[in-house]
């Protein structure tokens, strides 16, 4: 039995009407990767305003791993409720915040002693983890990577390496940064980690001297900027770096954590331990949530009050954070993302042989990315992924795209998809990569 049941065109009229009204009320600042005004949505199929139903290929940027209203989750956000919904863990403390704390010292890579603070959203997250580090070393620096993305206040957009759309008609930003290039093989022109440790000695003779760095900042797996996987030698030889120079590492795993790559938490792939680690999207299982989780001593040296917030570790939403990892655990989803990471793997391979324009795919178990690119010049084949999200989402399939280029597919779809929503998604894509194709390309 299919997944997709389209009733209208696509938008129907209930999702133009209610488009109508978005674009009356609210700025147009505020993007929409859709047209349509959501109903309800379970596991992993969303249905709109006009009775359709799409399979979903977004969760949310990366939050869904568990599906949409998982029942653990949606009973635990029931349950607290009808207890208390707010208090403000510093003002007054309560069982699931210590709890969730507690788990995420537990389940985060290292057998050392660690302490957790939480916080709403990826952005709070990484802020924090940097004030950490400055706190903690006595230094200001902070290097960061080209193409990364680490939030939208004013310290993450300095930190956020892709200008537009997040960072235009914004700055100045905050100083003492130092960017150097991700290790991007498909876009380098030579070898791709040699460039990026030379450009960081360059940082470190020109800009900042290394007694100077507080934190380097990565996404073990690129998020916005392209779903780019470094080289397997990369992220081991730069904790070797840090450790030289007394340069905390801190992992962003905002996008990548909680299953995503068929680890836990990306970072395990190369048995590398950060000193600070930020988490946010799945470990919410939908509600805002977001933690760093580091070294004990270092999560100490703060002076007390420096860090915390009004909302943060809401009662709501470390309930739902808790039912949301017992889900992952329980339903054995880290394991799932590499089998439905191999299934996408599966349809891909003949499309990449069928149509040249395909340049790479790469990822980490269900953390997947489709570079679309002119197989002689690699100039980003932008307007080609526009267009075949367009087509896709008329036909059922909700896809986002990545990149400093725009021409990056990227799956992030819910871990608890089953195969045959897998397989009728990819066929999906391969119909639309046809048709678009021949449009866009002759």
């Amino acid at each position: 039995m299919k997944s997709v049941v389209l009733k209208t065109e696509i938008p129907g009229p209930k999702s133009r009407e209610l488009m109508a009204r978005v674009h009356e009320h609210t700025p147009k600042s505020v993007g929409h990767g859709t047209p349509l005004g959501i109903a309800s949505a379970q596991g992993a199929t969303v249905t709109d305003l006009d009775g359709n139903t799409f399979l979903d290929f977004s969760g949310g940027i990366g939050t869904l791993n568990m599906g949409h209203c998982p029942p653990a989750v949606v009973k635990a956000i029931q349950e607290q409720a009808e207890e208390y919904m707010h208090l403000c863990f510093q003002v007054l403390a309560y069982p699931s915040y210590v709890d969730l704390c507690a788990k995420l010292n537990a389940i985060t890579p290292g057998s050392h002693a660690k302490k957790t603070v939480l916080f709403n959203s990826g952005a709070e997250g990484t802020e924090n983890a940097v004030k950490i580090a400055r706190a903690y070393t006595g230094r200001s620096g902070i290097i960061v990577f080209d193409r990364a993305f680490h939030g939208r206040t004013m310290m993450c957009l300095g930190m956020t390496g892709q200008v537009k759309p997040y960072k235009v008609g914004f700055g100045p930003f905050p100083g003492e940064l130092a960017r150097i290039p991700y290790p991007y093989s498909y876009r380098s022109h030579g070898d791709a980690e040699e460039a990026t440790f030379h450009a960081l000695d360059q940082v470190f003779r020109c800009d900042l001297p290394p007694e100077k760095v507080a934190c380097i900042i990565i996404e073990p797996i690129l998020g916005e900027g392209g779903f780019v996987v470094p080289p397997p030698t990369f992220l081991p030889r730069l904790r070797k770096l840090c450790d030289q120079h007394g340069i905390l590492l801190i992992a962003d795993e905002v996008q990548t954590g909680f299953g995503r790559t068929g680890k836990l938490f990306c970072i395990e792939h190369w048995n590398v331990i950060p000193d600070l680690m930020v988490m946010a999207k799945s470990l919410g299982g939908g509600t805002p949530l977001s933690a760093v989780t580091g070294k004990a001593e270092i999560m100490d040296a703060l002076v007390t009050g420096s860090i915390g917030g009004t909302y943060g570790g809401n009662p709501l939403a470390c309930r739902a954070a808790l039912a949301a990892i017992e889900t992952l655990e329980k339903d054995g989803l880290v394991e799932r993302a590499n089998l439905l990471g191999e299934r996408v793997r599966q349809h891909l391979k003949p499309l990449q042989e069928r149509f040249p324009v395909i340049a790479e795919v790469r990822g980490l178990g269900a953390m997947i990315g489709i570079e679309l690119a002119d197989p002689e010049t690699k100039e980003p084949a932008g307007a080609l992924a526009a267009e075949l999200i367009s087509a896709c989402l008329k036909k059922g399939l909700i896809m986002l795209k990545a990149g400093a280029g725009n021409n990056v597919i990227r799956t992030l779809m819910p871990l608890v998809m089953s195969e045959e929503q897998v397989d009728e998604a990819m066929e999906i894509l391969a119909g639309c990569l046809e048709e678009v194709h021949q449009v866009v390309v002759s």
